[in-house]
């Protein structure tokens, strides 16, 4: 009898947030989703994060995040997309850049652009912003990989605060029983201005203001 390798599962686990070339074999799917009263299609894989369905987390950011018509906004890990495509429709005169180290989710963002008829974003692979060159956002949407570690989130913050226009703003994504409030302290680190804006099911959202408390319901 082939004895069962307890590492397994949690090697799987760990590539759905920061392997560069996922090595789970390929099982393309697509999903549906309605979000912001519109209904969108994600082709997703194995080796991407909650690939099966749109993770709650993730909804809620959506629901959350305000997002200008005309902002430049950053989805910064962005998996197979999700984010940055529903906030690329509210930004029409805007554009949106996606960034991943995850080269499966990547293509597979690539290629959701198509899908959703997606015209003012760009895909970037990259651990890091160097990926976009200088841009500058108004806005910067994470659902961050906690499993990746404090130095690996801490890094992200650090480059959120970089990149923020003097009115950007940061939403951030966090389960509770995973360190979402550690993540909301980590970001008052780097930022005056952090307060929670959402909560449901186990989740909550974060805003960060560069330099202004505007649109932060309460202070954390």
């Amino acid at each position: 009898m082939e004895r069962r390798d307890p590492t397994r599962r949690r090697q799987t686990m760990t590539e759905h947030y920061f392997s560069r070339h996922p090595t789970a074999p390929s099982k393309p799917v697509e999903i549906e989703a309605m979000l912001r009263g519109r209904t969108f299609r994600f082709r997703t894989d194995r080796g991407v994060f909650s690939y099966r369905r749109l993770d709650e987390g993730t909804r809620l950011l959506i629901e959350t995040m305000e997002v200008g018509p005309q902002d430049t906004v950053l989805d910064h890990g962005c998996g197979y997309g999700a984010i940055g495509i529903v906030a690329a429709t509210l930004a029409p005169r805007g554009f949106v850049w996606l960034v991943d180290a995850n080269a499966r989710a990547v293509e597979l963002a690539q290629a959701n652009l198509g899908l959703n008829r997606i015209r003012n974003a760009r895909v970037r692979w990259g651990e890091d912003l160097e990926a976009v060159g200088g841009v500058v956002f108004d806005v910067i949407l994470a659902n961050p990989p906690i499993r990746a570690g404090w130095a690996v989130i801490s890094a992200m913050i650090g480059q959120a605060h970089e990149r923020l226009g003097p009115a950007g703003r940061f939403y951030v994504v966090g389960r509770t029983d995973k360190g979402a409030k550690t993540l909301a302290r980590r970001m008052g680190e780097r930022f005056p201005h952090v307060g929670e804006v959402a909560k449901r099911a186990g989740y909550r959202v974060y805003a960060a203001m560069r330099n202004s408390a505007a649109n932060v319901e309460k202070n954390v």
